[in-house]
């Protein structure tokens, strides 16, 4: 059992999982090449190997069962080729179902042996999947209906899809006993260190480009008194800056007029004087006119801003260096340019040469880590959220963990 916020959320040891028929739902969401229609990247497919590894070391019958894409995208492909990688990974045949909730899929999923495992065809086929309500209504869907007679557990392994109240993701666990995967259970238990009072201080590294997305989580870690300090970097620390009334010149007026972001100033000034703790770059890498880069103080920038500054980056390293939580997300700079990466790429360092806890979420900080970085589970988490992980950090409710809690509630007994 996981305690996150007010919510328990169960996990595998919770239940006797062992030689019975489990629903297991995951997120192989992958990128894909618009021209060949093959993926891109597997590393979602490869992260969930374990867990199906593990049900079916315990002789359990695996039926698996995902998304790719919406309807109408390029990337809404079939799950017949994640079907080959997962087996490659898992190590054992995942025989593909071309089919989600017909007469076909109910017959291969009776007829599963112990030990096998089946991957569904992608459960955005079936229209229903698509709207989202309350997990009592999703219950009630053809889907959950269907598949739910058929299997004797459900687990939800698809964090990254734990923002969505979808009928695969809420449904399930109202009529039948429900845990977290692996790669749920770690997720949730390393964020849960966010929200834990003892595990201070906390420091959080928040840049990027989606300025409002992050307003609202920094609004959230200030109400709740959260963090011991906040770094920013990227258009975010812009807008923090020009809040503070520090004059940043025309053109990085301009940058975030075009980008619609004038109009969040007073947010931002809010923020700031709600007495939020708040650090803003004392130093800017920028790029003249000419092309020549500076390294710039914050009162008198002289081209486009393009990184945080030398001293910005000694400064946050030594507030990061105190952390006992360390949370990133976001970049410090445009890292498309592989000139303005030194102030991302040198706090990842730091953290991960700190003594704290590290959380990096955000696809964009992620590639930003070194190949040959050794990432030790017991210090660094690096979280496959993306939405589900940005409303977790502004407070939201997650309705995949929603759903989990009110099943066990619902088996247990208890509130």
């Amino acid at each position: 059992m996981i305690k996150v916020a007010d919510l328990n959320i169960p996990v595998i040891e919770d239940f006797d999982i062992n030689g019975r028929k489990v629903l297991l739902r995951i997120d192989i969401n992958s990128p894909v090449d618009r021209k060949t229609g093959k993926l891109l990247d597997d590393s979602r497919i490869k992260a969930h190997a374990e867990t199906i590894r593990e049900l079916l070391d315990k002789q359990n019958s695996v039926v698996i069962i995902s998304h790719q894409g919406r309807p109408g995208d390029d990337d809404f492909i079939s799950l017949e080729e994640h079907s080959k990688i997962l087996s490659k990974y898992v190590g054992r045949e995942i025989e593909f179902v071309d089919d989600v909730i017909g007469p076909y899929a109910r017959e291969k999923i009776s007829k599963l042996g112990k030990g096998e495992a089946i991957l569904l065809e992608n459960v955005r086929i079936v229209s229903e999947e698509l709207i989202e309500a309350p997990p009592q209504q999703q219950s009630k869907t053809f889907l959950v209906r269907k598949l739910a007679p058929l299997v004797d557990f459900y687990i939800n392994d698809a964090f990254a899809t734990a923002h969505r109240s979808q009928p695969s993701l809420v449904g399930f666990p109202l009529v039948k006993p429900s845990a977290a995967g692996r790669i749920m259970e770690k997720e949730v238990s390393a964020l849960s260190k966010i929200f834990n009072k003892e595990d201070s201080p906390k420091i959080f590294v928040l840049g990027g480009s989606k300025v409002s997305d992050t307003l609202k989580i920094i609004e959230h870690l200030a109400k709740n008194r959260v963090a011991d300090r906040i770094l920013t970097g990227g258009l975010v620390a812009e807008l923090f800056a020009v809040a503070k009334g520090i004059n940043l010149g025309k053109p990085n007026m301009q940058v975030l007029e075009n980008k619609g972001l004038l109009s969040l100033i007073p947010r931002a000034r809010k923020i700031l004087l709600s007495g939020a703790p708040i650090e803003i770059p004392v130093d800017f890498t920028v790029e003249k006119p000419s092309g020549e880069l500076s390294n710039d103080p914050e009162n008198n920038v002289s081209g486009i801003i393009k990184d945080i500054g030398n001293t910005t980056i000694e400064i946050y390293s030594s507030f990061i260096k105190e952390g006992k939580v360390i949370t990133l997300r976001g970049p410090m700079g445009v890292i498309e340019d592989e000139r303005f990466r030194i102030g991302t790429k040198s706090l990842l360092k730091a953290s991960i040469e700190s003594p704290g806890y590290v959380i990096i979420g955000g696809g964009h900080m992620i590639s930003m880590l070194d190949k040959d970085v050794e990432i030790n589970p017991n210090k660094i988490h690096v979280s496959t959220g993306g939405g589900a992980l940005l409303l977790f950090l502004a407070g939201d409710k997650l309705p995949a963990l929603e759903a989990l809690h009110m099943s066990w509630v619902m088996q247990s007994g208890k509130s």
